[in-house]
């Protein structure tokens, strides 16, 4: 059966190495733990190494959280739906939040469980998905609060997440300013303004954060070692918290190319024919995961670099392995290691076990 490992010291590396970072710029940092889809095993460990808040975009897991650390302080990081305003007051400390009226509905459900809630008010920089303009600002904040059971914890911005733009000093700075239009405005310290997620990394590095930016939501970096600026992994981080390993369930030298008529697969994929690959064969390695799984091949990549993907249909995956220097063999493992995306899926899957390792 196909499993995946989380490596306690990569991790352990990568937490403290971004630990040191924000320490040293008196900076705050949240973790956030989507990627580990509600895995108790790896919750309960990530959350024994330290910070006192936590980030996630899925209730089911916050109230895991809470359930394993009541004390940690809890922060929902996408607009609330107002089906789940409820569960909210109960398991968020803090949201995220773009929409007067799901503000007020808060308000309501915080008074009914004597609650005081934390908002954060996502304000929209350009990548154009949630945030509210800045020119309402001033007049979005003035009803915001003077809603009861409610407290602006600050102000906030999300890029990089739905059509790749990049965030950059300036537009940092501009987030700045909006915190300070209204502490001036309102007489109100507005105590945190969250620049964002793991995209920040590289110019926190450069030293390119603008004083007033305190704040970060920091996932991928974290697990992956990202700078998503230059596409690779920071220097001093790790990049195999998380690996994959499948098992071979047939291994057998077959032509390269397929025969009989060929038409669309169930991917609505349709293989195309090189005339220099008659009487060719190569050695085919199938694995006991697939596309229900990985959702992508793109996501994954072997650690063994002479294996090459020929393809995937649901529940299996077949590798090129003529170029190897082992010989596999059959209920032989192979690893890979994944991309953001791609772990998230596979942490998803429930027909993939997960193990703490080291």
């Amino acid at each position: 059966m196909a499993y995946v490992t989380l490596s306690k010291s990569s991790l352990e590396h990568n937490y403290s190495y971004l630990q040191n970072l924000f320490g040293e710029h008196d900076m705050d940092w949240a973790p956030v733990l989507k990627m580990l889809c509600g895995n108790k095993t790896f919750l309960d460990y990530i959350l024994n190494l330290g910070e006192e808040q936590v980030c996630d975009a899925r209730l089911g897991n916050l109230q895991i959280i809470k359930e394993l650390h009541p004390e940690k302080e809890t922060i929902y990081i996408k607009p609330p739906s107002k089906n789940s305003i409820k569960d909210i007051i109960q398991y968020a400390d803090v949201s995220f939040n773009t929409e007067y009226i799901t503000i007020k509905w808060l308000s309501e459900e915080a008074k009914r469980q004597n609650k005081i809630h934390r908002i954060i008010i996502m304000i929209e920089l350009g990548d154009l998905r949630e945030g509210i303009m800045g020119d309402h600002l001033i007049d979005f904040y003035q009803k915001v609060f003077e809603l009861p059971n409610i407290e602006v914890a600050g102000i906030g911005a999300n890029l990089n997440c739905l059509n790749g733009v990049m965030p950059s000093k300036d537009k940092l700075i501009q987030l700045s300013l909006y915190e300070q239009l209204i502490e001036a405005k309102f007489g109100k310290k507005i105590k945190g303004v969250s620049g964002g997620s793991s995209v920040m990394v590289p110019l926190l590095l450069k030293g390119q954060i603008p004083k007033g930016v305190n704040h970060f939501r920091i996932g991928e970096t974290l697990f992956f070692g990202s700078d998503l600026f230059e596409n690779s992994t920071i220097e001093g981080m790790k990049d195999d918290v998380f690996l994959l390993n499948s098992e071979i369930i047939e291994i057998t030298e077959k032509p390269v190319v397929p025969y009989g008529r060929i038409e669309n697969n169930p991917s609505g994929e349709k293989t195309e024919i090189n005339e220099d690959d008659y009487g060719s064969t190569q050695k085919r390695a199938i694995l006991d995961i697939g596309l229900l799984d990985i959702s992508k091949v793109d996501f994954l990549f072997p650690t063994d670099k002479t294996l090459k993907f020929i393809g995937a249909s649901s529940d299996m995956l077949v590798l090129d392995v003529s170029q190897s220097k082992k010989d596999y063999k059959i209920g032989d493992t192979i690893s890979f290691k994944m991309t953001y995306m791609g772990a998230l899926r596979v942490m998803n899957s429930k027909y993939i076990q997960k193990k703490l390792i080291d």
